[in-house]
């Protein structure tokens, strides 16, 4: 748990050259239940190297919605699970961020409560999952996806303590 974020949010600064553990890697067409082979890992250093591995435009489209996060929810806390970065503040995850061919996946945890409801229904991710795919950083909606974000983070995260 070194790497769990201490000192309040903050967007992404990406590294030149990224993490040498987190190599390039084929990104999947569809979401079927793991997305990348990245590790499993608590904290700030494991998503931005998940980040950088990323090909564009994905990688930007990313760093993008990690900055849109760290502006839009003190005390964000990030992880990599199933091979998606995972974003929570208190108990729980409130929604994941993870590159697919042709686009980025930004999926809200019990999203099918957000108003208005997400247009996207993920497989393999649980029947109340609700999100949006990305294919450019001129695609996201800054506003909306804020108030997703802060909707969400209102109410208890999915699977209790952050472990």
């Amino acid at each position: 748990m070194a790497d769990k974020q201490t000192n309040g949010p903050r967007a992404h600064e990406p590294t030149p050259g990224g993490d040498p553990q987190a190599g390039a890697f084929t990104l999947p067409e569809a979401m079927t239940g793991r997305a990348s082979p990245t590790k499993a890992a608590l904290g700030d250093k494991p998503v931005f190297a998940y980040y950088a591995s990323l090909p564009q435009p994905q990688r930007g489209i990313a760093e993008a919605v990690d900055a849109l996060a760290a502006r839009t929810l003190p005390n964000l806390q990030r992880c990599v699970k199933w091979g998606m970065a995972y974003y929570g503040v208190g108990q729980g995850w409130c929604f994941s961020c993870g590159g697919f061919a042709g686009h980025v996946k930004l999926m809200f945890i019990n999203g099918k409560e957000l108003t208005p409801v997400p247009p996207v229904t993920p497989v393999g991710m649980g029947k109340a999952t609700r999100g949006v795919e990305l294919d450019s950083a001129d695609s996201i909606d800054e506003h909306q996806i804020s108030q997703w974000m802060r909707q969400v983070a209102s109410v208890p995260g999915v699977g209790g303590a952050k472990h």
